[in-house]
């Protein structure tokens, strides 16, 4: 089976020379195991058929010998028994030695399961579906983090190797690793749906072991997904939920669900950036609805690569849930997060791009067209009102974007006379 390179090797490897230990989080099938099984020594796998019962047992009893091995000694699915959280901690400070322990898990545990938050001592590392760029799609040729060094950075003429119709396909296909060893383009597909299936009938109720509906926990993701991009408020998706009548749901039980979700991986929503050069009535502050990858809106939707040829707005959509996929594959250090912003006089910019070291980008993301015109535009307004508010002397200073870029499903790269830079995401990479 072949390995795909992941821009969480260069990662995990750099933080076990830093932590005692590191817990890879995300969601299942992402390539959580199989990128620590890269660097590590000695493996237990706590959801092995064979052996979970055992293990189980000696957490109960005496979790610090399932630690013993030769190191790095790789957990997986270390939730099943929490406790090893603390006993992974006791043992780094007993050892004093970096790089002692991967843990590795699907979800999220409750604070309450463990005592100790492992700061310092466990470094948390997150991981997602692959990009483009890793599973070999996106050619790589314009570097996210040159382009951050080096603002004037000639891409002028570089052009993708993918069609709008590869985009789409891979979009349905999404980022899951197990993609890459299958020759079958429909059997491809089915990853996606059989992931989202196994949420739904197991994943949502074996998280924390409380019975959740697999039909009502369905039409969430349904309507999750009709409202991917936007800043549908919770209000809204609960009324799209029971609308058909087929199903009751209070709120309590809908953000419970969500929360369930959340805690899976499978929602991974965008916070507003809010900074001071508009008046705080005149900002949004809502999430952007999110997931994890793509093709979860698509399978949940049950659509497919034909029907999205004939129904390109409904890809816009899709189209910027892969492309912060690959921005945040790109960015995988410890303080870069993505946002979003938007306010009531209609200026917008689809995601802000945050670096550990105070520099951003305002991104818009753009199939093509006409729309570019618009979404540079609007990049370049944001600009402005952050120029002008600097220009009083009386409000602290805001950082002006260090790039202004589009992400399209275009061709061709270059660089527009006011500096909006239009790049094809199939050109990208960290």
């Amino acid at each position: 089976m072949r390995y795909f390179k992941r821009i969480s090797d260069k990662v995990l490897a750099e933080r076990l020379d830093a932590f005692g230990a590191v817990l890879i989080e995300g969601p299942k099938w992402c390539g959580k195991t199989t990128t620590a099984e890269q660097l590590a020594k000695s493996v237990i796998k706590m959801q092995d058929p064979n052996m979970s019962n055992e293990y189980l047992a000696t957490a109960e009893s005496k979790p610090s010998l399932l630690l013993l091995g030769e190191t790095p000694r790789l957990i997986d699915e270390w939730q099943d028994a929490p406790v090893l959280w603390d006993a992974v901690r006791t043992m780094v400070d007993t050892r004093q030695t970096p790089g002692q322990f991967i843990l590795t898990g699907s979800n999220a545990v409750k604070k309450d399961r463990i005592k100790h938050s492992g700061t310092g001592r466990i470094s948390r590392m997150k991981m997602i579906p692959m990009s483009l760029y890793e599973s070999k799609e996106s050619n790589g040729k314009i570097s996210l983090s040159e382009l951050f060094d080096y603002p004037n950075l000639d891409i002028d003429g570089i052009s993708s190797d993918m069609e709008i119709e590869d985009l789409i396909f891979s979009a349905c296909r999404g980022g899951w690793p197990a993609c890459i060893n299958i020759q079958s383009r429909k059997a491809q597909l089915m990853i996606a749906q059989n992931y989202v299936d196994t949420v739904c009938k197991e994943d949502i109720s074996r998280i924390d072991d409380v019975k959740r509906d697999e039909f009502l926990t369905r039409q969430i993701l349904r309507s999750y997904s009709r409202n991917i991009s936007t800043l549908a408020k919770n209000s809204s998706i609960l009324e799209d939920v029971v609308a058909s009548g087929e199903v009751s749901c209070t709120k309590p039980t809908f953000e419970d669900y969500v929360n369930a979700l959340t805690r899976l991986f499978v929602i991974d929503n965008i916070q507003a950036w809010c900074p001071a050069i508009r008046s705080k009535t005149a900002l949004r502050s809502g999430v952007k609805r999110s997931f994890v990858d793509p093709s979860i809106a698509v399978a949940s939707l049950g659509l497919s690569p034909d029907a999205l040829m004939t129904q390109l707005k409904t890809f816009g959509f899709i189209f910027e849930q892969m492309c912060v996929r690959d921005l945040r594959a790109y960015t995988p250090d410890f303080n870069s997060h993505i946002s979003y912003y938007r306010d009531r006089y209609g200026l917008d910019a689809d995601f802000v791009l945050h670096l550990s070291d105070g520099r951003y980008a305002l991104i818009e993301c753009k199939l093509g067209g006409k729309e570019i015109e618009a979404g540079a535009r609007h990049l370049n307004e944001i600009r402005k009102l952050i120029r002008s508010h600097n220009e009083d002397e009386k409000q602290v200073p805001l950082r002006e974007p260090d790039l202004l870029i589009i992400l399209t499903g275009s061709k061709m790269a270059y660089t527009r006379t006011d500096g909006v830079k239009i790049i094809p995401l199939a050109c990208l990479k960290d």
